[in-house]
């Protein structure tokens, strides 16, 4: 626009589009305009207005705009042809020039106009080019937000890309992580003596298994307390405030420390040790058996396997998680490329603190439950298992945890801080403080009995209030009416039972509670196996093999009619990996049980080498193999084996018995195809209303309170039952990893994160799923009517379990067997070429 003061007939000008600069100029009566780089020829522009010469350039600024910016993106309305009608101007002098903009109906003097322009001989409509006007500022921002839209897309994939890309490298490096113990590879002897091993006379003529899936193993920590062990004193180590956050922030990088609380963490953190470590020095070896987690504090670590290197450590990572579970053998070796500095985590140690805080977490909510008069009455192991189910709420100052008159179902045990107690009082406006109450004091046990009204108002007091709190409905699942049970009589006090004493931390701790509590009673050798000895066996073939050794078909050298199995283990690695209390465990249990479900141990012997043990054969096979012949099991097949395992369970946990390793490689079929447990290697004998927290059983089948080392009891078999039945209707288990840390990080995210297939039923899902609660306490077979819960469920719907217990149920598969030594419905197996090393250390003095 000229200054103030002039005006101009013609206007003249060029303006650069790309750069935003305008100049004015003067004499001329052409426009040139300059479209960013793409050099477009300027526009000549005549005719006069009235009020004013006409401005194209507006228009052409909006037009143009959106193909400076965005290239070739979208094509350039071109202006109507036709020429531009003469019309006259008049301006004041010393008025600004007027002039006509497509924004505007009205000339710069109010005069309306229906002109035209002619744009390159073109003759284009002032009012149609107008109109345009708001169409194309449109088409640019719809235009614009989807380039804004494809731009959020590459972003996002790219963030994807660097997700992925992350999640590869973690992956190779988890890829090599440690692997289950349990190798069949033992250790040889080079010199043999002159008497043949009992094994070594196994018939040559074996052939390999048959090809298919490989059967799962178990895998086992030695007991925190065990006789074997002893006590481990936990000693912290002192450290700078870096170092503990070094430590802290490697082991809340790992999926399965990270879920431990924060007094545990705390603990774990003020117990790992320093080692220095030299340049070239091994920190692991492969094939060695590991016992101990490592954080690098700094320098340089290189992991290499078979000899290939897999990668680096720097400070700051973590490693040998898995050993501080179980043992296990290295299947990577780590060495120190710089001198390094490492802090260390002891098994021992580990296992230590997770078993002293469950117990002082359970020893303080027995005390408390014990203070409460309506519940001091009850048997110990009603009151273990509300221990067990009492949960930790938080309430802020000020915050009402109960109002007078309304309903509630919940009762309080104040744990920290202190509440104030209001009433309605008559004659009063406002609820009067009538109590205060502290750490140890209780309210609102009358919603325990039945839904009354709350008689009074509970203020939590600054700074806020814990309290322990359990609810009704988990009281009456676990426990039962409490009308009832505070009327019966368990005859606990008759007794002189000492209740407190019972689950003191030292007591247990000290006496070593995770091991066998009290030896269970040998069942009577019966006179028929009473005199039988080694040397009157004759092996006839192997039936299995396992980690600790084999068992074999045996039959009497003088009466080849009568044929056993005989399971024998290897003394040397038996020690190696500290299963003495778990060997010990499984001879008193079995000879101890007498079930039809459960396999019968007759006799047990002991060798320089081996320990023995004389048992029932089952010659109608494993489970395993027939399940992985058929692929998977229809309901009628699994409903039976499940209610086979069922009463087996009913029968040990009455006894106060856990098993812990339940899968179907561990289930055999006798002559009439009822289903035997077989493997007693990791049941423990607990008592009823204690835990163990001894870390055992097969990955796959691993309840989540074992692997997070919380303590755990029976309802770690109810757990293991719903996995049972989940592989038999499917042909496998729901949990499974490329190596057992991987399965454990996979258990822990529950199982309402598994895809049951279509061949599942309905019925049959909603069991596994009671079965499979991440919280013990919530299982199906655990609350106050016990296996009897399970037995009612729809999936059993029409079972005859009056049939099964009388054995006069015909059972689904009925095997072939011929004669006594016929092991045709199990698998064959090579000869052990290796022979066992001695072990005289004398821990089989009384096998």
């Amino acid at each position: 626009m000229p200054p103030p003061g002039k005006s101009s007939g013609n206007l003249t000008g060029s303006k650069a589009y790309g750069t935003g600069a305008s100049t004015g100029a003067t004499g001329g009566d052409s426009q040139n305009t300059s479209y960013g780089n793409r050099g477009v020829a300027g526009v000549r522009v005549t005719g006069a207005v009235s009020g004013g010469v006409v401005n194209a350039d507006s228009y052409y600024h909006d037009h143009h705009f959106y193909q400076h910016h965005q290239g070739e993106a979208a094509p350039v309305a071109q202006a109507p042809k036709g020429p531009l009608p003469s019309t006259t101007s008049t301006a004041s002098s010393g008025s600004p020039q007027a002039q006509y903009s497509p924004r505007s109906n009205k000339m710069g003097n109010g005069a309306s106009s229906n002109a035209h322009f002619t744009v390159d001989g073109e003759s284009m409509d002032v009012h149609k080019v107008k109109a345009l006007v708001p169409e194309l500022r449109h088409e640019i921002k719809r235009r614009d937000k989807i380039i804004e839209q494809y731009d959020n897309q590459l972003r996002q994939k790219e963030d994807l890309l660097k997700e992925k890309e992350n999640e590869i490298a973690r992956l190779k490096e988890e890829v090599h992580k440690l692997k289950s113990v349990l190798q069949l590879k033992v250790d040889t002897l080079k010199s043999q003596e002159s008497k043949p091993d009992l094994l070594s006379t196994i018939d040559e003529n074996q052939i390999e298994p048959s090809k298919g899936p490989a059967k799962k193993q178990g895998v086992s920590g030695e007991s925190p307390s065990s006789k074997t062990l002893g006590y481990v004193d936990l000693t912290h180590h002192d450290k700078d405030f870096k170092s503990k956050q070094l430590i802290k922030d490697a082991l809340l990088s790992n999926e399965f420390i990270k879920v431990l609380a924060v007094s545990q963490l705390r603990e774990v953190i003020d117990c790992m040790y320093e080692k220095k470590v030299t340049k070239s020095s091994y920190i692991i070896r492969e094939g060695e058996r590991g016992e101990h987690l490592y954080v690098c504090a700094d320098g340089v670590l290189e992991v290499h396997k078979d000899d290939k290197r897999l990668g680096e450590i720097k400070s700051g990572g973590l490693f040998g998680e898995l050993a501080i579970l179980y043992n296990c053998k290295r299947t990577a070796s780590v060495k120190a490329m710089t001198s390094t500095t490492l802090w260390v985590l002891d098994r021992r140690v580990f296992q230590t603190i997770m078993m002293k805080t469950g117990l002082q977490k359970r020893e303080e909510n027995m005390a408390f439950l014990k203070s409460v008069p309506l519940l001091k009455q009850l048997p110990s192991e009603k009151l273990a298992k509300i221990a067990d189910v009492l949960e930790y709420d938080f309430f802020n100052e000020n915050e009402y945890i109960i109002r007078e008159g309304a309903t509630g179902d919940t009762f309080f045990i104040i744990n920290k801080g202190e509440v104030k107690v209001t009433q309605m009082i008559a004659g009063q406006s406002e609820p009067k403080e009538v109590r205060r109450l502290k750490r140890g004091d209780y309210f609102g046990e009358k919603a325990l009995l039945s839904e009354d009204r709350r008689t009074a108002n509970v203020i939590a007091l600054p700074p806020g209030v814990e309290c322990l709190t359990v609810d009704r409905e988990s009281f009456t699942k676990l426990i039962g009416d409490l009308n009832e049970l505070r009327t019966k009589d368990y005859g606990d006090e008759a007794r002189g039972a000492e209740r407190p004493d019972k689950y003191s931390v030292t007591s247990q701790v000290r006496s070593g509670s995770d091991s066998t509590i009290s030896p269970v009673s040998d069942r009577p050798v019966s006179k028929e196996f009473e005199n039988i000895t080694l040397d009157d066996l004759q092996l006839v073939t192997t039936l299995g093999m396992g980690g600790f050794g084999r068992v074999e078909l045996v039959q009497l050298s003088k009466d080849k009619s009568k044929t056993f199995a005989l399971k024998c283990l290897k003394k040397k690695h038996i020690v190696e990996t500290r299963q003495q209390e778990h060997i010990y465990s499984e001879k008193k249990i079995m000879m101890e049980a007498d079930s039809p479900f459960i396999t019968k141990l007759h006799k047990t012997f002991r060798d320089k080498k081996y320990v023995y043990m004389l048992m029932e054969v089952c010659l109608g096979g494993e489970l395993w193999t027939i399940l992985r012949d058929r692929g998977h099991f229809d309901d009628i097949t699994a409903r039976f084996c499940v209610a086979c395992v069922l009463e087996a369970f009913s029968y040990l946990h009455a006894k106060g018995i856990i098993y812990r390793d339940l899968k179907p490689e561990n289930l055999l079929l006798d002559a009439r195809g009822y289903v035997k447990l077989v493997d007693f290697g990791f049941a423990k004998k607990i008592g009823v209303g204690k835990k163990t927290w001894t870390f055992c059983g097969t990955p796959e089948y691993v309840a989540p309170e074992i692997i997070l080392n919380k303590g755990h009891d029976h309802s770690a078999d109810y757990w293991s039952l719903g996995i049972l039945m989940y592989e038999l209707l499917n042909g496998t288990p729901p949990f499974s990893g490329s190596d057992p840390m991987r399965t454990y990080n996979i258990i822990l995210k529950g199982v309402d994160h598994i895809e049951f297939p279509k061949k599942i039923s309905r019925s049959a899902h909603v069991l596994i799923k009671k079965l499979c609660r991440d919280n013990p306490m919530e299982r199906l077979g655990y609350g106050k009517n016990g296996i009897s819960d399970i037995r009612k469920n729809k999936w059993f719907q029409g079972f005859d379990w009056e049939g099964l217990m009388n054995l006069t149920m015909t059972p689904p598969i009925i095997p072939k067997i011929r004669h006594p030594t016929d092991t045709t419905n199990f698998d064959s197996y090579p000869r052990d070429m290796d022979i066992a090393a001695d072990e005289l250390s004398g821990w089989d003095a009384d096998f």
